[in-house]
């Protein structure tokens, strides 16, 4: 298997330098998250004074890399040394459940000569 390098992920279509020797297909990453009772309390609270509500920016920071790091899991298990093509995206699922998916396109790549 080849090794992953996780600075070879990016949203345009190729790498620049880099030839694509084979497309391994989508690959993505979901997890799916609630947010809690103080959670929300504490959210609340800081809606009142305005401004950045730190604790969903948390949360949201660290639910995007959760799906990032299972994207990239996927990507290695089928012998990918990058991600193209690579997007997230959000649903809610049930009230307070949202999914965070992160997804792409898993391929070889080589230097070019």
């Amino acid at each position: 298997m080849t090794q992953f390098d996780d600075t070879f992920v990016t949203t345009a279509d190729d790498l620049p330098g880099y030839r694509v020797l084979r497309n391994l297909g989508v690959v993505r990453g979901v997890t799916v998250r609630s947010r809690s009772v103080i959670g929300n309390l504490g959210a609340a609270l800081q809606t009142m004074v305005g401004g950045n509500i730190t604790l969903y920016t948390e949360l949201c920071e660290k639910v995007r890399a959760e799906a990032f790091d299972l994207m990239i899991e996927h990507a290695a298990t089928l012998g990918a040394n990058a991600i193209v093509a690579m997007r997230y995206d959000a649903n809610d699922v049930a009230e307070g459940v949202t999914e965070v998916l992160a997804y792409g396109t898993a391929v070889e790549v080589r230097a070019l000569d």
